[in-house]
Parts: structure tokens; sequence; C-alpha cells
């Protein structure tokens, strides 16, 4: 196998738009209605990595989905309405990573969160950080009143300075444990994810594997190539860690937690919501721009994790608990690092 290293991968996994990490050029099309669908329909079935998957597990056929929709599109429509087409067509993947954007709206499919509980409350969070907690770039820390350090990272959009991956550490050394809350973290630079996860590990690592499309056929792969987490120099955390997830938690989030389990951290919580295509990116004629998922990802035991990662323990927010105040999840986290 070859070796690549993570930094190799140094692509934005987001789940709305944002910046866009490689471009797609296809042949001119005409800015018609009918152009505008067939250059959608033949930029997914050229270069979208997840066909086999979809099929496998929701029976969607590429070309029967050209037939469904392709009448739709056979006379003139105006903006609005073709947008709604082409994002309905979109929308059959069921992949957060596939949208479309104009300058009016962002086609996009979130069931991989919408259709199951948040396992989260902003609420509890609040009561569980107080008043007096500390932030550095976008994480929010504190120890918790049984010693066990505590970090809210709610977003990997932010490039996280080393310094601030070293004050946090610092700060929460005397601990017995670490409880790190990923969950509703819908992804963003994964470079980010990398940073962090590098402090949990004093040797480089292999956390997974990636392939790349080689060809236009739907099952036309390269071989898989090796992603392997650097060792840092920098301050570094040997203590238990609990990992706290949900379906929230996507994309380059969901690669993180891919990696801290691998390093042997506990994933405590519910099912990840997934998010293992690379995005690439592309444009229609008419201007809209279109990202999908081109370069799967897969653990260290070669299984894709396209739809999310179970938990070592799955536990929900109990309505009990979120009555007297209590985040049963990470209750539950505290009570592992504590032995009980």
């Amino acid at each position: 196998m070859k070796r690549h290293t993570l930094l190799y991968y140094m692509i934005l996994l987001t789940t709305a738009a944002t910046a866009l990490t490689a471009c797609v050029r296809e042949e001119e099309m005409p800015d018609t209605t009918a152009g505008n669908f067939e250059a959608l329909w033949k930029i997914m079935d050229e270069h979208y990595c997840f066909f086999p998957e979809k099929r496998r597990q929701l029976g969607v056929d590429w070309n029967e989905i050209y037939a469904k929709y392709k009448p739709r599109t056979e006379r003139s429509l105006p903006p609005e309405q073709l947008f709604e087409v082409l994002g309905d067509m979109l929308g059959e993947l069921r992949d957060g990573h596939v949208n479309m954007s104009s300058s009016f709206d962002l086609s996009r499919n979130w069931t991989w969160k919408e259709d199951f509980p948040t396992n989260l409350s902003d609420t509890l969070l609040r009561r569980y950080l107080g008043t007096d907690y500390r932030i550095a770039s976008s994480m929010q820390y504190r120890i918790l009143d049984d010693n066990i350090g505590y970090i809210r990272c709610a977003s990997f959009d932010q490039n996280f300075g080393e310094g601030n991956i070293d004050e946090i550490l610092y700060y929460l050394l005397p601990c017995n444990g670490l409880i790190i809350d990923v969950r509703s973290n819908g992804g963003g630079m994964m470079t980010s994810a990398e940073k962090l996860a590098r402090r949990f590990t004093l040797e480089k690592r292999l956390v997974g594997y990636i392939r790349h499309k080689t060809g236009k056929g739907h099952e036309e792969f390269s071989e898989m190539y090796e992603q392997w987490l650097e060792a840092t120099n920098r301050m570094t955390w040997s203590k238990s860690v609990v990992v706290l997830t949900n379906r929230g938690v996507y994309s380059a989030a969901n690669e993180f937690v891919k990696y801290m389990r691998t390093l042997g951290a506990t994933i405590v919580g519910d099912n990840t919501g997934g998010g293992a295509g690379m995005p690439f990116s592309s444009e229609l004629p008419n201007g809209w721009s279109l990202r999908f998922s081109a370069c799967p990802t897969y653990d260290t035991d070669k299984r894709c994790v396209e739809d999310g990662i179970a938990p070592d323990y799955n536990v929900a927010l109990s309505d009990d608990d979120v009555a007297r105040g209590r985040d049963t999840i990470i209750e539950f986290a505290r009570d592992l690092i504590n032995g009980l």
C-alpha cells in the first residue's frame, strides 16, 4: 500500500455551501432547461462516488432517475421551478454532501440528522458550562465538579491554532479524564479535525483509507490508499477520553470520531450522521454551483463510514433527566471515567 498522510488531504468537509475543494470541468452544454438537466445528470453520473452504496441501500438507479426527471425538463422552466426539479433529483441520493447553490437558494438533503432525535439540549449545555467557562478559538471548556475535563467542540469551521489546543490541555491536565462533546458538529475544516485528533497519540497512526474515482463508471476506483495521522511534538493527552456523538455529527466531525475511535477513545451517544465522501465541485451552464461526494473514505477495517459510526455505548437523552436538569449522555460519560 502507498502511504499518504492526512496532511495530503487538506480538504474542507462541510454540510452546507462553503469553500469548495476541487473543481470538475465538463463539456459545455446550452444554458437551457434541458441543457442544465443534462449537465447535472452527467456530472453526477460520471463523478459521484456512492452510486453502488445508494443502489444497495436505497434502490437508487441513476438511469431510472434520468427517465423519471427528464420529462419534467422538456419544456422551458423559470429558474425557481428548474431549481426545484433539479434539487428533487439530487435529493434522491439522500447525501448531505450533495447540494446545489443558486443566488436564491441552497438545495440540500439533511435526512441524516432531521429524521432522528437531536439528543442535545442547549439549555442543559448552558447548565454544564455555567458562566465561567473558557473559550479558545471556537472551543468551550471547563473542569466539571468531579474533576473531569469537558470540551464542547460544536464546529470545525475555524482553523484552531496549536497554541489554543496547548492552552486547553494544559488547563485540563489535572483532570482524571476528558469528555469531548462533538454532538451536532456538522463538520468544517478537515485540518482542524486532524489537528485536534493528533493530540491523542504519541506515534504516527493508521486511521483509515481513501479511494479516488479513476473513470466515469460507477465502479471505477483506485486502490485504497492509507490515511495516516501524524504524531505531534506538542502537548498530548494520555488519560481517558470519551467522545459524545449524535446524528448531527457529520463530515469532518465524522472523520474526527473515526480517528478518535482508532486512538482508543470511547464513543458515547448515538450513531454519527456520516458524510464520508470528500466533496468536489462543478458548475452548471446557468452558473449554479454543484457539490457532491467524489472520494469515499473508510475506517481501519476498510468499512465505509458514509452512513455514520456506531457508538460504543448507545445512550439517548432521558426525558426524566432533562426535567431534572441532567444530560444523560454527559452523565454516562462521567460514570465511565469515574469507573462507576
